[in-house]
């Protein structure tokens, strides 16, 4: 079955200096999608929306199954790449995990992104298994970032345990057997003691989070290391206006007060004291005290080194996707 003509559109001037990317709006990515069925009933995709998330069937439809559709010829091409370089350097072994980044800011909606591409591509004919893991684990207990002056700075790079994070992907994607992760609870905000996820060679690895584009930091002698980012076959970026996003938090964090943050073992529970005016009011100061500040400088600036990018209107609905040509 021949694909309707896609128009593509050049990259807006502003975003020239983040690299050449092709353009689709909403109408022709989603023509790029296989003529396959759209089987994620609705209970399926209540349990992976986010708090807040309004993505229907018509958003998996039209945008996440084009995106998964392209994630699989990716995973196709590079098990054909890995088996023929291995051919000719004549060695043997087990082709390594395939590794999606996704990336974006605090409500956004990458969560649901990410859950939606691990569900979607377990389900490709192949049925390969894939994995999530979010570096929500890798944030270092509050305790430690109390001691380093970080608690109110949680979600900068600064505040995560970058050197075991990049341990944990350079392992998974080398073929470790097993690989485990912290595992952090929103409830109490902190990491859970005793608990870890368990990752044992999956075919796809999808790890999410606010600042896995990061680049490699310079060290004091001025050279380089390693990036998590430096071990992801494919990486997406979920945007979306300012505005927009500090809205989104805030509805979210309404959602949050008039729920969660009324069980006592809420990390936020003291919150659930407030007025619904003064919790929104504490919403916007806590986005434009913490969280716009790490948008603007820290999570923005590594959009442009995605391979996708899903821009979001208002609505909260992708109206146009831009996909890296080199």
């Amino acid at each position: 079955m021949s694909q309707p003509a896609v128009a593509a559109q050049p990259a807006a001037p502003e975003d020239h200096p983040y690299g050449p990317y092709l353009t689709l709006d909403r109408q022709h990515w989603a023509a790029l999608a296989a003529a396959r069925p759209d089987n994620l009933d609705a209970v399926t995709l209540r349990r992976l929306r986010g708090i807040g998330d309004p993505t229907d069937a018509a958003e998996v439809r039209e945008v996440y199954l084009p995106l998964t559709d392209l994630l699989s010829l990716y995973t196709e091409r590079t098990g054909a790449l890995f088996a023929s370089s291995h051919d000719f350097l004549g060695l043997t072994g087990q082709r390594t995990p395939f590794v999606i980044g996704v990336a974006g800011s605090v409500a956004v909606g990458k969560s649901t992104t990410s859950r939606l591409l691990k569900e979607l591509l377990s389900r490709l004919p192949s049925k390969p298994r894939v994995d999530l893991v979010t570096t929500d684990g890798f944030l270092f207990p509050n305790a430690q970032l109390a001691e380093l002056g970080l608690l109110e700075r949680k979600g900068y790079p600064e505040s995560y345990d970058r050197h075991r994070l990049l341990r944990f992907v350079m392992d998974v994607k080398s073929g470790a057997p097993t690989v485990t992760a912290p595992v952090y609870s929103h409830l109490i905000y902190d990491i859970v003691p005793d608990q870890v996820v368990t990752v044992s060679q999956p075919d796809i690895l999808i790890v999410e989070g606010l600042n896995v584009l990061q680049p490699a930091r310079r060290r004091a002698n001025g050279s380089t290391g390693l990036a998590v980012s430096d071990f992801f076959d494919f990486s997406v970026y979920v945007d979306a206006a300012d505005d927009d996003i500090r809205s989104w938090y805030i509805a979210r964090f309404l959602q949050l007060w008039e729920t969660a943050f009324r069980d006592p073992l809420s990390y936020f529970v003291r919150f659930s004291e407030l007025s619904r005016e003064e919790a929104t009011a504490q919403a916007g100061s806590i986005w434009d005290a913490i969280n716009g500040p790490n948008l603007d400088l820290n999570i923005r600036p590594t959009r442009g080194r995605a391979t996708a990018i899903l821009r979001k209107g208002t609505d909260h609905q992708v109206s146009w996707v831009r996909i890296r040509k080199v």
